[in-house]
């Protein structure tokens, strides 16, 4: 990660709505980079912004976070992105990304801290992402959200790779969200992003 020395000295002031540090601009064990974005965070919060949080979390960071900011809890909320529970799945898609032991434990060890929670499962990497949404349910304050893989490309896959992709090509069908769709429409917090909505379910569905 490059770190941008002209937001770590910038000054913010307080923005109308919620503050977003994207999981982009993920917090590392890296010295430098999580320096960076404490201070980041610290003049967030100082300036009265409500901030979320979304990464793909490090139990040793989230406890860092909590730690450092406890002061500003009714400021913060965090958003996990976990997207299974197979970590060959996690390793193939999102290489050097913590495992899903460490995402759940840090989901766990913030709401059991008192934190407001929500986790991102997109794109939902599972052939059904049900038994993830279970296991997360109870440790969600805000909201889940769900979507499939935006673009999945066709060419220049190695024979190797092939079988990765072929499998999220079904996970992605219009039947599998459909399906997916109506047995959890009505589960407390679940959110559906854009792409599991009109265009891809039909219309009493998508209500």
């Amino acid at each position: 990660m490059k770190i941008r020395s002209n937001i770590v000295n910038k000054e913010f002031g307080k923005y109308s709505g919620r503050v977003m540090f994207p999981s982009s601009h993920d917090i590392t064990d890296a010295p430098e980079v999580k320096e960076a974005c404490f201070i980041v965070i610290q003049k967030l919060l100082e300036a009265g912004n409500d901030l979320l949080i979304t990464t793909r979390p490090r139990l040793s960071i989230t406890k860092d976070i909590i730690k450092t900011f406890r002061a500003f809890e009714s400021q913060l909320q965090f958003r996990f992105t976990i997207t299974s529970r197979d970590n060959l799945l996690l390793s193939f898609w999102e290489p050097g990304a913590p495992t899903f032991e460490e995402r759940f434990g840090s989901l766990k060890y913030a709401y059991e801290a008192g934190f407001k929670t929500s986790v991102s499962i997109e794109p939902f990497l599972d052939y059904d992402p049900r038994g993830l949404i279970e296991m997360v349910s109870h440790l969600i304050t805000e909201s889940v959200w769900l979507g499939p893989m935006n673009y999945i490309p066709r060419k220049g896959i190695s024979t190797q790779n092939e079988r990765y992709y072929e499998e999220i090509r079904k996970r992605s069908a219009t039947h599998r969200l459909r399906a997916i769709f109506k047995g959890i429409r009505e589960v407390p917090k679940i959110r559906f992003k854009d792409s599991m909505g009109e265009g891809v379910l039909p219309l009493d569905c998508a209500r």
